[in-house]
């Protein structure tokens, strides 16, 4: 079976997902289950068969899982909204046919993604200007206390959705470019018990450190973070000039949480750069300082900053009866905490769940956008959650394998660092949710309400599709005796 017989294979549960979705929402609903569910089915299906033909055409060794997964994401994320709002579904299918649009012209204006590479400094100044747009007077909107969205007549967007994918084409061409100066070794090979000393020794003492300071949990993850980077410091012994591009962009990153005050989005984009630098020099000790240095900004903004300190004491006291009742307090993750451990295991049933009062008001505030992974936890248990993170990985897998089997550099990172801000964009949502992390204004990919959000990351799916596309037609190439 080709690749493309594959992908137009794997669509098929996603029509099905659909049909029995919206059953479901007009059964706990109390309404008479018609013909027009198997319309909504088609329709979808017909839609995703539509940008499967694209890629038949125009992507045909391209990675034949990635769009499937990214259909059945999208369509699950659809039928959830339209048992919250359906008003909001209607609007969230209006914005992916839009998205599917956005999707095949990023496809057919881009047939090979190393002409991004002749514009990368234009389009590293786009990526800022979009982060720097909600702070202007007039357009600029506060969302939830951080400067998120810009507003221009009718239309509001998050313009920190599409800065991501500018900036990862600029850090993946940047770091293409310099890589041979930072990968110049100084190591020198060390036996395994060297090895054992050099790591178990400072294991054991931290160990005996946590045991007898009754320390808090954010301290002694940093203390770890900082004992493990002190260590490989030790064993690679990098030179200075490894660390001018992480502290450029660290410094950012904390321009970001002071200015902007999305920790979410400062979190992505450091992340990806951490995973990107880890990529193009091998250097663990240079990705330990990077986060090293990133927990020590947050932690000394935490103290020092406002608006940063009190996402910080909602997180680590929600249930804190002034907090729980202050404006812009803990009142969203505490709710959201109530609502996964109502779910239990299995949860209470599909659109069973109570979201409103009956006099009013929301028993899970944004449902529909950030907390949109508390609705799914309340109503299909943890292994319905679990199974949406199951398809996430698997997502990310493919991204990260489109990486392995690229043959360039830029190829390698550019598809390295798509798929690490789009898996650190699932884990900032769903840790804050949880409680992991502070929750920031971070949509869940494909699944939450959003406009900006899923055109975003349907070009990221395009881009994705266009590296796998030219690896896997390379590596066939190399295998049938060709040029590489």
């Amino acid at each position: 079976m080709s690749a493309r017989t594959r992908e137009l294979f794997g669509l098929l549960p996603v029509s099905l997902l659909v049909c029995a979705g919206f059953a479901a929402v007009l059964v706990a609903q109390s309404q008479e289950v018609s013909d027009l569910t198997v319309t909504y089915g088609a329709v979808f299906l017909g839609l995703c068969v539509f940008g499967h033909l694209f890629i038949r055409a125009r992507l045909p060794d391209a990675d034949p899982y990635l769009y499937p997964l990214a259909a059945l994401l999208a369509a699950f994320g659809l039928v959830m909204i339209y048992r919250i709002d359906t008003e909001l579904a209607r609007e969230q299918a209006q914005w992916f046919v839009i998205g599917l649009v956005l999707f095949c012209a990023t496809i057919y204006l881009l047939p090979d993604h190393h002409v991004l590479e002749r514009y990368r400094y234009t389009i590293a100044a786009v990526g800022i200007a979009l982060l720097l747009l909600p702070r202007l007077p007039v357009i600029g909107e506060q969302v939830n206390g951080a400067f998120l969205a810009v507003k221009v007549g009718p239309i509001q967007f998050q313009p920190a959705e599409f800065a991501k994918l500018a900036i990862i084409v600029f850090l993946a061409s940047y770091l293409r470019d310099t890589r041979d100066v930072l990968v110049r070794s100084r190591l020198k090979p060390l036996t395994p018990t060297a090895t054992a000393l050099l790591y178990g020794i400072p294991a054991a003492l931290f160990v005996l450190v946590l045991l007898a300071l009754d320390l808090r949990p954010v301290v002694a993850v940093l203390l770890g973070v900082f004992v493990l980077s002190l260590v490989t410091l030790i064993r690679e012994r990098p030179s200075l000039k490894h660390f001018g591009p992480l502290l450029l962009i660290w410094g950012a990153a904390m321009l970001m949480l002071v200015f902007i005050r999305d920790l979410g989005s400062s979190l992505m984009f450091f992340g990806a750069f951490l995973a990107l630098l880890y990529v193009a020099t091998a250097r663990l000790s240079i990705v330990g300082v990077g986060a090293t240095l990133f927990l020590g900004g947050a932690a000394f903004l935490a103290s020092t900053v406002g608006h940063v300190q009190s996402r910080i004491d909602t997180w680590l006291d929600p249930f804190d009866p002034v907090l729980y009742e202050a404006q812009g307090g803990s009142f969203q993750i505490a709710q959201s905490l109530f609502a996964q451990a109502d779910g239990g295991l299995f949860g209470q049933g599909f659109g069973r769940a109570l979201l409103e009062l009956p006099g009013g008001g929301n028993i899970i505030p944004a449902a529909h956008t950030d907390l949109i992974y508390a609705v799914i936890t309340d109503e299909l248990g943890l292994f319905g959650a679990a199974g949406l993170i199951l398809v996430y990985l698997l997502f990310v897998a493919r991204g990260f394998k489109t990486a392995l089997v690229a043959s360039d550099g830029f190829s390698k990172l550019l598809a390295t660092g798509l798929t690490a801000v789009f898996a650190l964009q699932v884990f900032v949502i769903v840790g804050g949710v949880t409680k992991v992390i502070p929750l920031t204004g971070v949509t869940l990919p494909f699944v939450s309400y959003g406009g900006s959000s899923i055109l975003a990351n349907m070009v990221l799916l395009a881009l994705l599709l266009i590296v796998s596309d030219h690896a896997r037609r390379d590596r066939a190439r190399g295998r049938s005796g060709g040029l590489v």
